[in-house]
């Protein structure tokens, strides 16, 4: 059982946060415990070209109707009314979003709002999208990869796409449309024990290969990420790899050198991320770790989540959400799903529950979700 008032809403109330919130809510996401929320992440589909175990389960997901899926118009009208809310980054997830057909038509929509766009994709399609989401703004590009071998690619995603992958990766490293370049590129892996943690430092080397490739263009980052418990992904603590015990192998091979928050934040155009990030000494390589496992970061969470069918998710491992295409379809006025999307962020939890609760309470997988 949940500890009471641990993880539900209620620290300040809705009346002793009414001042604030009303004095910020025409430009900021706000909830009751003082975090703002400017930072969207939006799932276009609950579909996938690949089939990673620690996010799909082994016998699948039960696909919702295309129906039931927001159309393009929908999530930009959606994104057009969280961006007025204070939203300043929109990111593209799925499934796999650029599996949508027609999934270049969003482009433009979301291009035409004042703020930061990023996607996030698995790299089999990135080639043929690389100039549309240039041309569109999407710089910032987080490329999945969790593993450099063929085989253990097979055995993890289902696909024989290892070197497809690589490749992609290589190619939004190397871009450039006259002089310029992609803003970032980062390198997403699931590290689990006895399946892909020996490749460790074969993914710094890796790193090291992009970045002098990314000379004088985008931030590279490796980002190693903690394996979490979804429902029906086979989660167990001891195949969670804590980013205590990953630093301590890099560290015996390279000088690492922290990054502290504030430097990044300094650029404007750079929307800080949950990665606690170093620097390879030496280098402009950069190495993130997601610790939701180990050292959870909900109290500097600035995140929500939107999924295929127009959910709102306050929380990656909340149990409910509000439904906004429903919303919408219904002839909801603006203002009223503003003040819905205002009524979620206030009622968010202060943190999620304990790792051993996490998969027991999600209603959903994690493809399901958006990541």
């Amino acid at each position: 059982m949940l500890e009471a008032g641990r993880y539900e809403a209620g620290a300040l109330g809705s009346g002793a946060f009414s001042a604030v919130l009303t004095c910020c809510m025409a430009s900021m996401l706000i909830d009751q415990y003082g975090r703002v929320h400017d930072y969207l992440r939006i799932a276009v589909t609950d579909r996938c070209n690949f089939r990673c175990t620690y996010c799909m389960p082994k016998d699948g997901i039960a696909l919702g109707p295309h129906a039931d899926m927001l159309s393009y118009e929908e999530i930009a009208r959606l994104s057009e009314i969280f961006v007025g809310l204070g939203v300043r980054k929109l990111r593209l997830t799925g499934g796999e979003p650029l599996v949508r057909h027609g999934i270049e038509g969003l482009f433009p929509q979301l291009s035409a709002l004042d703020t930061e766009l990023a996607i996030s994709t698995n790299g089999a399609l990135l080639v043929e999208h690389l100039d549309s989401l240039w041309a569109h703004r999407f710089h910032q590009l987080n490329i999945s990869l969790d593993t450099l071998y063929p085989d253990r690619f097979r055995a993890i995603t289902g696909r024989n796409a290892c070197e497809d992958v690589q490749r992609a990766i290589r190619a939004a490293t190397a871009y450039h449309s006259g002089t310029e370049r992609f803003q970032s590129v980062k390198v997403n892996t699931v590290l689990i024990r006895g399946i892909n943690d020996d490749e460790l430092l074969d993914f710094v080397r890796f790193g090291e290969e992009l970045s002098s490739l990314a000379a004088g263009g985008p931030t590279v980052e490796m980002r190693f990420i903690e394996y979490m418990p979804f429902r029906g992904n086979a989660w167990s603590s001891e195949r969670s790899l804590p980013m205590s015990e990953m630093l301590a192998a890099i560290e015996r091979v390279y000088d690492l050198d922290a990054i502290e928050s504030s430097e990044v934040t300094r650029s404007p155009t750079i929307h800080p991320g949950p990665a606690k990030s170093f620097r390879v000494a030496g280098s402009n390589l950069r190495l993130g770790f997601i610790t939701t496992v180990s050292e959870p970061f909900c109290g500097e969470c600035s995140r929500l989540r939107l999924t295929a069918d127009g959910t709102l998710r306050t929380c990656l491992f909340g149990d409910d959400g509000v439904n906004l295409r429903d919303m919408l379809r219904f002839g909801a006025r603006e203002e009223t799903i503003a003040s819905a999307i205002e009524s979620a962020v206030l009622d968010k939890w202060r943190e999620h529950p304990p790792v051993h609760e996490l998969a027991g309470l999600n209603t959903r997988e994690m493809i399901a979700i958006g990541g």
